[in-house]
């Protein structure tokens, strides 16, 4: 007897990737074969849906990504410079046996991405120097044993101001509002619905041309996870897609510039940025984090 696993309701999308309702498709019927409906997302979607031992090789890198963050987060203070937090997480990596992914990424010149006040993502750590007030989010992808994982935090520098109090919060809510919305069923639309919904509810916009990916066998894997969208539309989720949810969310308007390094995403109108990120199973049920940390 197959295991059962969709609980997305009559209304929800088909797990079978037929593009109907399950109330008009499957629903009454058999529950899909697990190993047809890998082989229809491997054909029609490019996804690799993990098996238990790919999801225990991509949490032991997200286990290794986490502690990374961690102890870089109490060296966050007034006064550091950027590329001193590159070198923590680089000799950090090295020391337990792992890879920084962004290292020579396609030209990526450092080992992690830090992003400073109005830098939306992919800041090349350098001379820049952290000041008081500041906001700075620090972006880890760890390779341990062929497997990646992927987190980032945004943190404060020093006694934050009312507007870094307030882009943090809600970017961090915004991730919470994603998270919440995977589950068997449930399509990548509703992700970006929840995200979008929250954050310009709160005045904040949303980051139209950086999206979360698909992980773990490699750093970006199908599907793209825009952060903004319509629900119930998007491809539907099924147990063992493992994938990143990382709103970048800004105080101002959502347009961005790239710097003339070619890596460097910045606000156009200066305004502050921030963003979260975590690595997500689907399960059976719902989801588990694989980079966990409170929200």
């Amino acid at each position: 007897m197959k295991k059962k696993f969709f609980n997305g309701g009559r209304n929800a999308p088909c797990p079978c990737g037929s593009g109907l309702k399950y109330k008009k498709c499957c629903m009454g019927k058999r529950e899909p074969d697990p190993e047809k409906l890998q082989a229809e997302y491997a054909k029609k979607y490019r996804i690799r849906i993990k098996q238990a031992a790919d999801i225990k090789g991509i949490k032991r890198a997200g286990r290794l990504a986490i502690k990374t963050l961690d102890m870089v987060e109490p060296e966050i203070r007034p006064g550091l410079i950027t590329d001193e937090i590159n070198t923590l997480v680089h000799e950090f990596t090295l020391k337990h046996g792992a890879t920084p992914a962004p290292l020579n990424y396609r030209g990526f010149p450092k080992s992690v991405c830090v992003s400073v006040n109005e830098v939306i993502c992919h800041g090349i750590p350098g001379e820049r120097v952290l000041n008081d007030g500041d906001i700075v989010n620090v972006d880890v992808t760890t390779i341990l044993n062929g497997y990646y994982a992927d987190v980032n935090k945004t943190f404060f520098v020093g006694t934050p101001g009312p507007d870094a109090k307030k882009i943090v919060r809600v970017a961090q809510k915004s991730l919470f509002k994603g998270i919440a919305m995977v589950k068997p069923g449930n399509t990548i639309g509703d992700i970006g619905w929840a995200i979008q919904k929250y954050a310009e509810k709160n005045g904040c916009s949303v980051v139209r041309e950086f999206v979360g990916h698909g992980v773990g066998f490699e750093f970006h894997e199908p599907p793209q996870v825009p952060h903004y969208g319509i629900r119930g539309e998007g491809i539907p989720l099924i147990p063992g897609m493992v994938f990143t949810i990382e709103p970048m969310i800004n105080l101002g308007k959502k347009e961005l510039v790239i710097l003339g390094d070619k890596w460097t995403a910045v606000t156009k109108d200066k305004s502050l940025s921030a963003q979260f990120e975590q690595t997500l199973l689907v399960t059976d049920h719902g989801f588990e984090s694989l980079t966990p940390y409170d929200l």
